[in-house]
């Protein structure tokens, strides 16, 4: 790791601390792999993103926070705010165990209650989490202050847990939405190994409706996170229901992971048009992802960039865990299937700088771009696109010799990242592997996006069809960039540009 020197260890040792992401006084945010376009807290642990809405020209991102570690304890509401999805505000904690008897605050959702079906208010938010005491139960709190302060609803739990206390306990994650057609609230709700649906008129008595997924889609792990919403299919005047599910463990590639379904929601019950397991990411670090309340026709979603096999362990000072980039998904026709795009929100242009740009490039065993990396600070985006579907990688490395690789192999249409010599990894023995996705996309044509920061790599291919997302832990920064081929490729169109820190 590297030595800080000593006028920077002076800063971070600086007690006036401020929390305006946006402003020169910052004196921290520069440690060893500390993200610099990805949301994390100032200090100790953050996991899976809870209750983000957005009201009257704030994004709300709320987040699973420990008080006093950098380990998984001590669970409340940590809470940040954006005007632009990028640039981010941390806020006192909003939800906190207190002396209520009911526990931590674990993950959930808010919602706007526009029309005061709950009595607290018109256009109050109104935020549902998993109470842990005795055991997980579903909870309320309320603001009338856009999200400033919180006051817990004295009825709690609205949904109690009705199993013996000797039955293992997974009963948590509340989703919330409106559903139009039924004039309902519907709560999404992970139980074991399957969803729970509830509705409700008012948000305090609710019903339950039915249940999904004992047979379909993948049960190597425990089910978490549910998410249901309706996306308008491209290209199409239709649309289709789709229900996110997050699974620990027995993702694709180890560890955590999120699958989800496509098909039908009648107000009472979801059936999935298509029985195969979908992942909506192929990474090892993007896990627990949600989408925001109230953002119109736009679907935005965020995930943790961690996983829960290593998530514990990671080698980062002061603070663990992270968010990935906001992303807006949509539901893309690949032949006579659909399947889940997802790529940036288009508000991160603001940090991409100028970009050098190549077209028609033939690669002859190696292109080496590391002269146009050194002004990258380590955080830059790059595009590329073939012409034809042939193997080829993409190698990030530095003068120490660690090296990500990221590629793409066409005997196996797959893509894939290499981080087992990417970096630090003895803190997990599972940690340095090889990942790899099956290529969605019949085009002949590869498109690659590559977002690199301190720490990370998330990759949208063919537009945002493959998504892969996985941290890595250089001991300093890559200064060596370089596409290979086995055979000559042509490179139709490649651009390389810096991203700047949201935090300077």
């Amino acid at each position: 790791m590297n030595k800080l020197p000593v006028f920077l260890l002076s800063a971070l040792l600086t007690p006036t601390l401020t929390l305006n992401a946006q402003t020169a006084e910052r004196t921290f945010y520069n440690e060893t792999h500390r993200p610099q376009f990805h949301y994390t807290p100032q200090k100790n642990w953050m996991n899976d993103p809870n209750g983000m809405i957005y009201l009257d020209g704030e994004y709300h991102l709320f987040y699973q926070h420990d008080n006093y570690d950098k380990v998984f304890s001590n669970m409340s509401w940590g809470h940040a705010v954006s005007t632009d999805l990028v640039h981010w505000k941390e806020l006192p904690k909003a939800i906190v165990p207190d002396n209520d008897g009911l526990g931590m605050i674990f993950s959930g959702s808010a919602v706007l209650d526009k029309n005061n079906s709950a009595g607290f208010g018109a256009n109050a938010l109104v935020a549902f989490y998993t109470s842990t005491n005795p055991q997980q139960q579903q909870s309320m709190a309320y603001s009338t202050d856009k999200g400033r302060t919180w006051t817990k609803y004295k009825g709690n739990p609205v949904i109690k847990n009705e199993k013996d206390d000797s039955v293992p306990d997974d009963f948590r994650d509340p989703k919330l939405m409106w559903h139009g057609d039924s004039k309902k609230w519907i709560m999404s709700l992970a139980v074991k190994d399957h969803i729970e649906f509830w509705s409700s008129s008012n948000l305090k008595d609710w019903s339950k409706e039915s249940e999904f997924g004992q047979s379909l889609g993948s049960h190597e792990g425990v089910w978490e996170c549910p998410d249901l919403f309706e996306l308008k299919v491209e290209g199409s005047k239709d649309k289709k229901w789709v229900l996110l599910v997050s699974m620990n463990p027995g993702g694709p590639n180890g560890g955590s992971a999120t699958q989800y379904f496509i098909g039908n929601f009648d107000g009472k019950q979801f059936k999935a048009e298509a029985t195969e397991t979908r992942w909506i990411d192929y990474g090892t670090d993007n896990y627990a992802g949600v989408t925001f309340f109230n953002t119109g026709n736009r679907k935005i979603a965020m995930g943790w960039m961690n996983n829960w096999q290593y998530a514990g362990v990671v080698p980062t000072q002061g603070w663990r865990g992270a968010m990935t980039l906001p992303r807006e998904i949509s539901l893309k026709p690949v032949g006579n299937k659909l399947f889940l795009r997802s790529v940036p929100v288009i508000e991160l242009k603001q940090l991409i700088a100028p970009a050098s740009s190549r077209e028609n490039v033939s690669v002859n065993n190696e292109l080496d771009l590391s002269s146009e990396l050194k002004n990258a600070k380590g955080r830059f985006k790059l595009d590329i696109s073939l012409a034809a579907a042939s193997d080829f990688s993409i190698n990030l490395s530095n003068d120490k010799g660690e090296e990500l690789i990221i590629g793409y192999e066409k005997l196996s249409n797959q893509y894939f990242i290499d981080r087992t010599k990417a970096g630090e990894s003895a803190f997990e023995k599972g940690f340095a592997k090889r990942h790899t996705a099956p290529r969605i996309s019949t085009s002949n044509t590869i498109d690659l996006s590559l977002y690199i920061d301190a720490a990370s790599a998330e990759v949208f291919a063919d537009k945002g069809l493959n998504v892969f997302t996985d941290t890595f832990f250089p001991s300093s920064l890559a200064s060596n960039l370089k596409i290979k081929s086995i055979d000559s490729i042509k490179v139709s169109k490649l651009q390389l540009a810096e991203i700047k820190s949201i935090w300077k």
